[in-house]
């Protein structure tokens, strides 16, 4: 008799409340059967994203570091390098063979060695030592020289920091082009340069700036003009263009690199779209982990120095921040759950559902292709392209369904069924080292750079 009126009492509250039964998210998926993963906290390489190592170029010619080296890097998790090239020797005449030769050369090795990088031009490293950059005209004409060696090793960088200007290239300490620009007429040299930069690139890879502030003037945008879904990588400058915060946390306006908050908004917005990165260059009360993490998440970062600055790096590590930092640095993909197809019939479609869940700070942000792989028993196999699927729209803090449906292998026999988010770059597309690793337990193959979902078998 009590459990009676406890029940009527639960349901005449619920009808007085007017509360229902939440509906099951997966609800839709109950005809199909349930896959279970396993997430990671493990730390471990993955291509354009993470803490990079810095080299810099002085001299006649680089010096390009190993192709071993480059993969020897891959224990510590790096898998980025920022290459600094300074022009100090071609201030006034063209860059040399020499000096071109050994810019390929990098990227050369870089490529066999496993790595990407992010890349920067200047003329200077040292306050006291003027001119801090080059003419114009020079700087033009010196963009003009590299575009050839940037258009055909584009696939083996992540961005190019806008750079030439400036001493370090950071747009600031400006003997030619004009150290506080206020009238239109006063940003246009910068913007020539832009320009220059955004066409020595394909359309496929974009251009850092080193303040929001640049981006808004060069481009004539106001801060409302945020990139959306719709408007994010295409071929179009104000798509093409992220942003690098070389004092990040270093003070209330991160020395100079904002002036007031419509500008932290505007960033915060756009680098959803675009490549966040940089460096720290002083110990602040702003270093501290909790505002750490939160700002990378606001600004959705992709890199950061491994190097620099070295005190900033210290507190990570002591408060206990610095593995999440290292784990979450651009992306973190991981398998939520998924679903497939009860049966599955020799080239009959089958159906598979991936709630995709990024815990990075960023999206991917270059192109990156998804695939699901069928390898027999045998060692062979055949790839299905996902075309619909872009990698580059699994939003930092969102979970993503990817519901696809593709034929099944034509022949009878037992499968292992793998996701495989390749580069598509053609010499990097086949090299595991290009490949997303996902963040679960037990489903990484280094030899293939799958990572697998389930076996199957077709009947």
């Amino acid at each position: 008799m009590k459990r009676l009126l406890y029940l009527a009492a639960a349901l005449s509250a619920a009808i007085l409340c007017g509360c229902k039964r939440e509906p099951d998210p997966d609800e839709a998926y109950k005809a199909l059967t349930a896959l279970e993963f396993t997430s990671s906290d493990e730390d471990f390489p993955n291509p354009e994203r993470g803490f990079y190592r810095p080299v810099e170029f002085h001299g006649a010619a680089p010096t390009a570091f190993a192709a071993t080296t480059v993969t020897s890097l891959r224990q510590f998790n790096y898998t980025l390098m920022l290459l600094e090239f300074y022009l100090t020797d071609f201030m006034e005449s063209d860059i040399s063979e020499q000096y071109l030769e050994g810019i390929s050369s990098c990227f050369e090795n870089l490529r066999e060695g496993g790595g990407k990088a992010i890349v920067r031009f200047a003329y200077k490293d040292s306050e006291s030592d003027k001119p801090w950059d080059a003419s114009e005209a020079w700087v033009l004409r010196h963009i003009e020289q590299v575009k050839p060696i940037l258009q055909e090793n584009a696939d083996v960088i992540l961005v190019l920091q806008a750079g030439f200007i400036g001493v370090w290239g950071e747009w600031y300490y400006t003997s030619n082009f004009n150290m506080n620009p206020v009238s239109e007429a006063s940003f246009t040299p910068r913007k020539h340069v832009l320009e220059a930069l955004l066409d020595a690139l394909p359309e496929r890879r974009q251009v850092q700036l080193r303040t929001p502030e640049f981006k808004l003037k060069l481009l004539g945008l106001s801060v409302t003009d945020t990139l959306t879904s719709a408007t994010a990588h295409s071929p179009a400058a104000v798509s093409r263009v992220g942003g690098h915060n070389d004092c990040f946390l270093a003070s209330s306006n991160d020395t100079g690199t904002f002036h007031g908050d419509t500008e932290r908004e505007f960033w915060k917005a756009d680098s959803r779209y675009t490549i966040m990165g940089g460096e720290s260059c002083k110990i602040s009360s702003y270093c501290k982990c909790d505002n750490a993490i939160k700002a990378l998440e606001d600004y959705h970062w992709t890199y950061l120095n491994s190097a620099f600055h070295t005190g900033v790096l210290s507190i990570w590590r002591t408060d206990k921040c610095f593995d999440e930092i290292s784990r979450r640095l651009g992306y973190r993909l991981s398998i939520d759950k998924a679903f497939i197809s009860p049966t599955v019939k020799a080239g009959e479609p089958v159906r598979l559902v991936l709630k995709m869940r990024n815990d990075g700070f960023s999206a991917p942000q270059n192109p990156r292709l998804a695939q699901l792989v069928f390898t027999g028993a045998d060692g062979t196999s055949s790839a299905v392209t996902l075309d619909k699927v872009d990698p580059r729209t699994w939003y930092a803090g969102t979970v993503t369904t990817v519901d696809v449906t593709v034929p099944a292998p034509e022949k009878a026999g037992e499968y292992t069924l793998s996701l495989n988010l390749p580069d598509p770059e053609p010499a990097l597309f086949s090299n595991p080292f290009y490949s997303i690793r996902l963040a679960n337990q037990d489903v990484w193959d280094e030899l293939s750079g799958y990572n697998k979902i389930t076996t199957v078998s077709v009947e």
